[in-house]
């Protein structure tokens, strides 16, 4: 009797062990899964109303319809700790301080969300509304044009503030992932020739055709949202129709294909590249089907990378000068010489001059840095960033950060983030001059082109942000 007792109670002992040890897994596979939480969805911002077009300076008339909607989407990412991060993107031209400013403010007063922890990117999509008043009234043909794109940017507002406000309720377990893919139709658009730098294809000039991509799981498996990036400008199209270009159809295929995922589209630094070929209709959606292949590709990889937590934010204004500008005698001669948009960029300067006293010498831009524990770095540029800056980011940022268990750190670089305020060349684009560097100025309020300095401030604060969003991280 005696021995049918022990065997029993070792038994009991055995099976208690059995059950604790299953009790602790449970428990560590728990504290895995809810290392993140995070939801998504998405608003559609297409104007009701027909309105003046956003992109080329060519346009003579308002839209016309639409292709399909334009969408404003939004992703809560949310660490162990209840450190928030909001990724705002949109099917816009850019985004303007008149849509964040506000947004970020209502964010912390109401969510006590820092303003650093809001990342807003525009697709660039040159078929979308013209939210930035004073293009909207130089551009205008009749009416208050500015009125209009003012009137728009409030709705787009109160739109987006209170999408991520039924977003933020929503906030359930998921797993992080990051691999990516690529897709071939970017393309240097900065030719040199004896005449200097044409904007036409360059085969041989620098190109980012990575299509890097951050995936939101929930514990069934399921995808809840995808994030992903591309360096190229959405100009396939030029017609009057809303649409947004290749990214809006790759958004489009990639949410058909896993119904209930949110598929979100960051544009990287695509500053001076463009989708080739271009031009109708069936060619954007060509370039957004291989851009969701990419997705595909990056979403089917056998083993991605795990992203773990915390977070880490940082944001801070880099201040870029401009070059010598020019007197008012030769402002008067450029107007009385120049072309259209010359003239009218001479009459902006000489405005300044009337008002200020000078014309504007520097100013004052938003770099963010978003720190994945030790696993991912998201930086986010302001301006029309060229793809020198993804390039050379990826490089010198490794250096500076810590490989976890022999694996590099991820470094990934979206440019048009937060102001996108007109280019921003890198030394080497200012140097060879054309649009990108020089030409595009003209289309602004600025005097001309930056100093030498321009790419040494930027990447310096980057990798000051870097530093202090990773030490957050920790």
């Amino acid at each position: 009797m005696k021995r049918i007792w022990r065997r029993f109670t070792i038994v009991v002992l055995i099976t208690g062990c059995l059950f604790g040890t299953q009790g602790l897994l449970q428990s560590a596979e728990s504290v895995q899964k809810t290392e993140w939480r995070a939801a998504a969805t998405s608003v559609v911002i297409t104007p009701e109303k027909s309105m003046w077009m956003s992109g080329y300076a060519a346009r003579n008339k308002p839209s016309e319809g639409k292709v399909h909607d334009l969408f404003a989407k939004v992703l809560i990412i949310e660490d162990m700790n209840g450190q928030k991060v909001v990724i705002v993107t949109t099917d816009l031209i850019g985004i303007t301080p008149a849509l964040r400013d506000p947004i970020a403010a209502r964010l912390e007063s109401e969510l006590k969300i820092p303003a650093a922890a809001l990342l807003m990117n525009a697709s660039h999509t040159h078929c979308g509304p013209e939210l930035r008043e004073g293009k909207a009234t130089r551009r205008g043909l009749g009416g208050d044009r500015g009125a209009e794109a003012r009137e728009y940017t409030q709705s787009l507002v109160k739109k987006i503030i209170a999408t991520i406000g039924k977003t933020l309720p929503n906030l359930e377990p998921v797993t992080l992932k990051y691999s990516y893919g690529r897709a071939g139709f970017a393309m240097n658009r900065r030719l040199p020739t004896s005449k200097g730098v044409r904007n036409s294809p360059h085969p041989q000039g620098p190109v980012d055709q990575r299509v890097p991509v951050l995936s939101a799981r929930r514990n069934d498996g399921s995808i809840m949202a995808a994030l992903f990036g591309y360096a190229c400008h959405n100009t396939t199209l030029s017609f009057y129709q809303f649409c947004g270009d290749y990214a809006g159809f790759a958004q489009e295929y990639l949410e058909a294909d896993h119904p209930g995922m949110v598929a979100l589209f960051m544009m990287g630094c695509g500053g001076d590249q463009n989708p080739y070929p271009r031009r109708t209709l069936d060619l954007a959606k060509q370039h957004g089907r291989a851009l969701a292949n990419a997705v595909e590709v990056a979403l089917s990889v056998s083993q991605p990378r795990m992203i773990h937590g915390p977070l880490g934010v940082a944001m801070d204004d880099v201040v870029l000068e401009f070059a010598t500008p020019p007197t008012r005698e030769e402002l008067l001669k450029q107007k009385e010489r120049g072309n259209k948009y010359e003239k009218s960029h001479a009459d902006r300067l000489l405005a300044q001059l009337e008002e200020r006293g000078g014309i504007q010498i520097r100013y004052a831009f938003p770099l963010q840095v978003i720190q994945f524990g030790s696993d991912l770095t998201l930086v986010a540029i302001c301006g029309e960033t060229v793809v020198d800056y993804s390039l050379r980011l990826q490089k010198d940022l490794k250096t500076d950060l810590v490989a976890v268990e022999n694996v590099e750190p991820i470094i990934w670089v979206a440019g048009y983030s937060n102001n996108v305020f007109g280019y921003l060349p890198s030394l080497r684009v200012l140097k060879e001059g054309g649009y990108e560097g020089v030409g595009a100025m003209t289309y602004t309020s600025y005097p001309g082109p930056f100093t030498d300095s321009v790419e040494k401030r930027v990447v310096s604060k980057i990798v000051e942000l870097t530093k202090q969003a990773r030490k957050a991280a920790k």
